[in-house]
Order: C-alpha cells, then structure tokens, then sequence
C-alpha cells in the first residue's frame, strides 16, 4: 500500500520558492522582466498600438503585472485581479497578438533570464496564460464566438 501525504499550502509554497530561487527568480528578476518586456511591448510596432488603446496609466499596471508574475512565478499571492474580463473588454486584440505577445516574451526572457532553466519555468506559464485568455477572448479553435 503506498502512503500518499498531503502537503499543506505552506509547504508547496516553500517548494516553489526554492524551485525559483535555484533558477535565480527573484522580486527583483520579475520587476526587471517586467520593466524590460513592456518596455519593448510600447516599442513593437504591432502590439504598443493594442497596449495604448488599452492602458492610460502605465505606473499601476505595471505594477499590477509585477504582482501578477511574483503570483504566478513565486506563489507570492499578491495579485488579485481578473484577467479575463479585463483583456475581453478590449475589442482591437486579435488571436494572432498572442503569438508576438509570447515571442517577444520569449525574447526578453532570452535576454534578462538569471539562468537558462528560468526561460521554460516563464515560458511553460506565460503559455497557459495566453492559451486560457485566448480560449475565455475566442473560444476553442475551430468554433465560432457566441
């Protein structure tokens, strides 16, 4: 008979972070993707016009984005927001911007990242992210938006 423990929200959090803390992701590496990725995002010639439409204040969202990848990186349970009402709100984004959004977060990654094992730790999330806001913005593929 195999024994099964149930670890406590305390103890996967510690994992997490130390899982983390080996590839060098810290508070201080997220606010540096953070400020570098929508630094560029304002810059692409493609995605700064959806971004502009979309944020008048740059100052709290990124901090909310900061909040929002400690939250998903580290556990760190600071974000309280809702992504999806918030990106379905805005009808000039398209399901092709999703894939630049992704590359150029790739990119960035591939240029700030503290060590080459944080690029699939980001990017493995940051692709369940888009893939989810694409499916609540667009539906599955292959079926129409009701």
């Amino acid at each position: 008979m195999t024994d099964y423990r149930i670890r406590s929200a305390a103890e996967r959090r510690e994992d997490i972070l130390a899982q983390a803390a080996a590839l060098g992701i810290d508070d201080a590496y997220i606010s540096r993707l953070v400020d570098t990725f929508y630094s560029r995002v304002r810059a692409h010639p493609l995605l700064g016009p959806v971004f502009d439409d979309a944020i008048t204040d740059w100052e709290p969202h990124l901090a909310k984005m900061k909040d929002f990848w400690a939250s998903v990186a580290l556990n760190a349970g600071r974000y309280s927001g809702k992504p999806v009402p918030a990106h379905t709100q805005h009808r000039t984004i398209a399901p092709w911007h999703f894939d630049i959004w992704l590359g150029l977060f790739e990119q960035t990654l591939r240029d700030t990242a503290p060590t080459s094992a944080a690029i699939p730790y980001f990017m493995d999330r940051a692709n369940r992210i888009a893939q989810s806001l694409q499916y609540a913005m667009f539906g599955l593929p292959g079926l129409e938006r009701k």
